[in-house]
This record gives structure tokens, sequence and C-alpha cells, in this order.
């Protein structure tokens, strides 16, 4: 097993991070060794695809440790991020034990007494066996610290982000059954939020914010050389303009970071060597995820490129 690890200092954070794959600024850097030094969690907020969730991901691999992600969604509640019990565990082993329970009720004077009697063996079947961990419950009870990922939380309900928040001050659980469980060790925490909805102030205050805009153009081509070392300097410099030139329309998805990588890619496999208007309508839908988006830029194309 690897060696578990912390972040030193800013620069060691910026390193670490680029030596994985993951090539970020130093306010970036910064919030993530602040984060890291303060136990607190960190909100990573901005356009889908600018990578909010590498990061948290990129950390993982950084300090060698496990990555935990609990994915947000409509009508999320406690039971799928914290724990379930497993009921039809339960039920095969009350079969399996049946005939035992004459054994328990045995010489009962009345009804109330057999339910007390059973009802004091009720801890054989809570209990750690037949309890189902989700990534809430899996974070918080790891034997060795572990990166927690909370991913898209604005698309979870306001009130599964009250409970959330209450987990996120405390580091610990209750369990009715089990009693409270407290953290082995506090989990390095990503909360990522693509603007859908507003996160509460409450939640705010317990996190170190985080925006991740779209990158300036120097960053955008130092990622684009680093995930395709095999691209010509020329076709870097011209996609990485004309990404550019395409995110100031106004479109209803702007292309992210995600969509130069893809785009850089097609074009590789498509063997092109330098962009022209002809490429660009070809390959447009490698970068515009809207039809009304696709015709936008059509429009403009002789501009772009």
């Amino acid at each position: 097993m690897e060696t578990l690890r912390n972040f030193e200092s800013v620069e060691d954070v910026r390193g670490s991070l680029e030596r994985v794959g993951y090539i970020c600024s130093k306010l970036i850097a910064t919030v993530v060794f602040l984060a890291q030094a303060t136990h607190k969690p960190v909100l990573v907020e901005g356009p889908a695809g600018v990578g909010k969730t590498e990061l948290a991901k990129a950390a993982a691999r950084c300090l060698n440790r496990e990555l935990i992600r609990l994915q947000c969604y409509e009508g999320l509640d406690e039971a799928k991020a914290l724990y379930e019990w497993e009921y039809a565990k339960q039920l095969l082993y009350t079969q399996m034990v049946k005939e035992k329970i004459g054994d328990v009720v045995a010489g009962a004077r009345s009804i109330a007494e057999a339910v007390d009697r059973i009802a004091a063996q009720e801890d054989a079947f809570f209990s750690e066996r037949f309890i189902q961990p989700r990534p809430l419950l899996q974070a918080i009870s790891s034997a060795q610290p572990v990166v927690l990922l909370i991913d898209e939380v604005d698309k979870s309900d306001p009130e599964f982000e009250a409970f959330l928040l209450e987990v996120l001050s405390d580091f610990q659980v209750s369990i009715p059954e089990l009693g409270t469980r407290q953290a082995r060790h506090i989990p390095f925490v990503f909360l990522t939020s693509n603007d859908s909805r507003d996160m509460s102030d409450a939640l705010k205050r317990r996190c170190l914010h985080l925006y991740i805009d779209y990158p300036d153009r120097d960053l955008e081509l130092a990622i684009v050389r680093l995930k395709l070392p095999g691209i010509g300097e020329r076709l870097a410099a011209q996609l990485v303009e004309g990404i550019r030139r395409i995110r100031s329309l106004d479109l209803k998805k702007k292309p992210a970071i995600s969509e130069t990588l893809d785009w850089a890619r097609s074009l590789l496999a498509l063997q092109v060597e330098e962009l022209s208007p002809q490429v660009l309508r070809e390959t447009l839908s490698v970068v515009c995820k809207h039809r009304s988006d696709v015709q936008a830029v059509s429009a403009k194309i002789e501009k772009i490129i």
C-alpha cells in the first residue's frame, strides 16, 4: 500500500497536482492547501466541465487516499447517502434461526412477556453485519483518511443540504439502533456545484469557497499540451483560440475545458494538422451540445477560424 501523505505547501499542491495530470492556478492550489490544513470542506462552484470533479480525484491521487464519491440528485435522502439496513439479509437470518424463537419464548406467561424476550434479542439483527454503509458513513468509518467527493450538491433538495451540513459540522452520524459514529479520521471533503441553484449561506460558511471559471489562454494551452503531448503547436494554439472565440458568443452551453480536450482528441483522430472553417463545421458537434448553439457558431464560423 502506498504511504499516505499531506500537502506541505501551496507550491507542493501545484506540483503534486500537475504530476498526476491536473494543472491549476495558484488560487486553486491555495484553497486546497488551506482546506487540508484547517480540515474544512471545499465548495467548488463553476460551469460544467471546468474540472471541479477532477480536482477532487487528482487530490486523492496526490495524497494516496481512497476517493469516496456521493453523486447527488433530486430526491436523494439520508438512507441513500448514509446507510441502509439489509432487510433481505435480516429476513434470511430470521428464517434460518426461527426454530430458536421457541426456546426464547419458552415459559413466558403472557404475550407481553414473550414480546419483551424477543425484543431483548433485537441487537442480534440490528448490528454491523446487517448494515450497508453508503458514502457518508464509509468516509466517516474508514480506517484510513479518505477524500470524500459530494458531487453536484446543487442537484439535491434543500432538506438534504441541511442534513449534510449537520454531518459536515461534527463529522459524526447517529444510527438509532447502534448509537453515534464519530469519524475515525476527518475526511478531506470536496463539494461541487454547477450553479443550478444557490447553496445556503449556512453551507457556504462551513466551507472554503472556490470558483473555477474557464481557464485563461495560457492555462488552457498548457492543459491541452499536458493531456495531448502529441498535438502540434500550431493546431493547439488554433483550437484554444477558436474555443475562446466560441465562448464569447451568446450560447446556451459554452464549451468548457472538457470540450476543448474532446475536440483536440477528435482532430488528432482525424489527422488534422491545421484548423479551417470546413474542419470546424465537420466537428462542431464535439464542441456544441445544443442545436441552437451549433446554429449560432455556424453563423460566425468565418470569424472564429
